[in-house]
C-alpha cells in the first residue's frame, strides 16, 4: 500500500486553541485522520510545536505554518512511500524536518501525519489500531491512571502541585476499574461541598480544581474520597515542579515556604508514609539532575518515579536518567518527541532498562482516540488521559472500554 495523498488542516482542542489534523489516503483509497494533541504544562526539552505568532489570528496561536508544511513539504516527503513501513515513514518526516526537535517544520505537523497513517493502514487491513501498532509486544489494557483534583497550570494556579490522581490497582477489569474511579469522582465532590471548597467547573483535564489553602489539603481531600467508598485505590501526584522553581529552590507560594531538592524529597517522603501514595511525577525540575539522583536513592525502592518534562519522551535524556540512576519511569507523550517510531522506540528503551512508562495525553486533547490503542499495543501497562469528565478524556476511556470488549 502506497501513501497516495496527504492533507492537512487547522482545528481546535479542548481549549479552544488550533491544533493541526491530518488525513492519509491510501493507493486502494483508504482514507483515515489523526489529530495532534498540545500541552500547557510543557518541558523546555520537548519537541517544537509550531505556532503562527500572529495576533489577529488565535492570540498569536494559529497552526496554519504547520498545516502548510503539511500540504507542503512534508506531504512530498512521503508521498509513494510504503505505508506499512512506519519506520521508514516516520524517517522521511524527520529528514524533511531536518532539526534536533523537528522545529522547522512543527512537531504537531509530523507527528499528525505519523498518525494518521498507521491509521489508515489498520483500517485498510481491517484490523484494529491496537493490534495493527503492536508489532511483536505482548499487548495489554492499561490500568488509568486518573485526575480527580488538579492545581498547577491546569486550574489558574489554586496551588503548586498539579494533579492528584487515583489508581485503581486494587480492582481487576477495566470496566470494573473505570466505574471505581468515577465513584471516586464523585465522591471527592461531596468532601468537596462539605468543606466548603467550592468549585464552579472543571480545571483543563477535567480534574476538580478549588482554593485549596495547601498542597496537601488536596491529598487530605482525596484519600477521604477514597475512604469513604471503601475502594482499593492508592495516589499518584504530578508535582510538575518546574513550573514553580526559581533559582535552585522550590517556591511554594500558596504556603508561603521554599524547599530545597532534599526538602522536597523530604516532603514526598513524609507524605508518602501518612498517605496511599504510590506515583510521583517529576517531583523535581527538569533539569535537576543531583536532585533527581538523590530523590531516586530515597524514594525510588518504595515510589514509582516519573519523569514527564524531565524525560520529554527523549530517547537522549532517557538514556542519561538510566544511566545515572535518576527516576524509575517515563511519561511518554507522543508530541514531545514528534513521530510514532520515535514514540515506540522510547516505551522499548524503558522497558529494557527495567523502566515503566505511562503512556499520557496532553491537557490539550481532542476527540481523536488514538492514545488508547497505543497505550494497549505498547504493553506499558498504564495510561494517564485526565479526568472521566469532558468528550476529549471520555473518547479515550470509552475506546478503551471497547477495546476490552475485544479482547473478552
Amino acid at each position: 500500500m502506497k501513501i497516495q495523498a496527504i492533507h492537512g488542516w487547522e482545528i481546535l482542542d479542548s481549549r479552544g486553541r488550533p491544533t493541526v489534523a491530518a488525513l492519509c489516503e491510501l493507493s486502494d483509497g483508504t482514507r483515515a485522520q489523526a489529530h495532534a494533541p498540545s500541552g500547557a504544562s510543557t518541558g523546555k526539552h520537548e519537541a517544537h510545536e509550531l505556532r503562527d505568532g500572529d495576533p489577529l489570528w488565535y492570540a498569536g496561536k494559529g497552526v496554519g505554518r504547520a498545516v502548510a508544511h503539511v500540504n507542503g513539504e512534508l506531504r512530498q516527503a512521503v508521498l509513494g512511500l510504503d505505508a506499512q513501513d512506519q519506520a521508514r515513514v516516520d524517517r522521511a518526516l524527520c529528514e524533511a524536518d531536518g532539526t534536533p526537535n523537528k522545529s522547522r517544520l512543527g512537531a504537531n505537523a509530523l507527528l499528525a501525519i505519523s498518525c494518521a497513517v498507521a491509521r489508515a493502514c489498520a483500517a485498510s487491513l481491517r484490523v484494529p489500531l491496537w493490534q495493527y501498532l503492536r508489532g511483536q509486544r505482548a499487548a495489554a489494557m492499561p490500568l488509568p491512571m486518573v485526575n480527580i483534583l488538579s492545581g498547577g497550570l491546569h486550574a489558574g494556579g489554586n496551588i503548586e502541585f498539579q494533579d492528584f490522581l487515583v489508581m485503581p490497582h486494587g480492582v481487576a477489569g477495566y470496566r470494573q476499574q473505570l466505574e471505581a474511579i468515577v465513584r471516586v469522582h464523585a465522591t471527592a465532590k461531596q468532601v468537596l461541598d462539605e468543606r466548603g471548597l467550592v468549585t464552579t467547573g472543571v480545571a483543563d483535564e477535567g480534574g476538580w480544581g478549588p482554593r485549596f489553602r495547601s498542597n496537601e489539603q488536596a491529598l487530605e481531600v482525596l484519600t477521604e474520597a477514597i475512604g469513604r467508598t471503601g475502594l482499593p485505590m492508592s495516589i499518584a501526584l504530578d508535582v510538575a515542579s518546574s513550573h514553580f522553581y526559581r533559582d535552585g529552590e522550590y517556591h511554594l507560594a500558596t504556603e508561603g515556604r521554599v524547599l530545597s531538592a532534599a526538602g522536597m524529597a523530604d516532603l514526598l517522603a513524609d507524605w508518602s508514609e501518612r498517605y496511599p501514595i504510590r506515583s510521583v511525577e517529576d517531583a523535581l525540575e527538569e533539569d535537576d539532575w543531583a536532585g533527581w539522583r538523590t530523590l531516586t536513592a530515597q524514594l525510588g525502592g518504595k515510589l514509582q518515579l516519573v519523569g514527564d518534562d524531565f524525560f520529554t519522551t527523549n530517547p537522549e535524556r532517557v538514556a542519561r536518567g538510566i544511566r545515572e540512576g535518576c527516576a524509575n519511569s517515563v511519561l511518554v507523550k507522543m508530541n514531545q518527541i514528534g513521530t510514532l517510531t520515535e514514540t515506540f522506540a522510547v516505551i522499548d528503551q524503558a522497558r529494557a532498562a527495567g523502566y515503566g512508562a505511562v503512556i499520557s495525553a496532553r491537557s490539550g486533547e481532542t476527540e481523536d482516540s488514538f492514545l488508547a490503542d497505543l497505550a494497549v499495543a505498547s504493553g506499558a501497562g498504564q495510561i494517564k488521559i485526565g479526568s472521566i469528565t469532558r468528550s476529549e478524556r471520555l473518547a479515550k476511556y470509552n475506546r478503551l472500554l471497547e477495546i476490552e470488549a475485544d479482547f473478552a
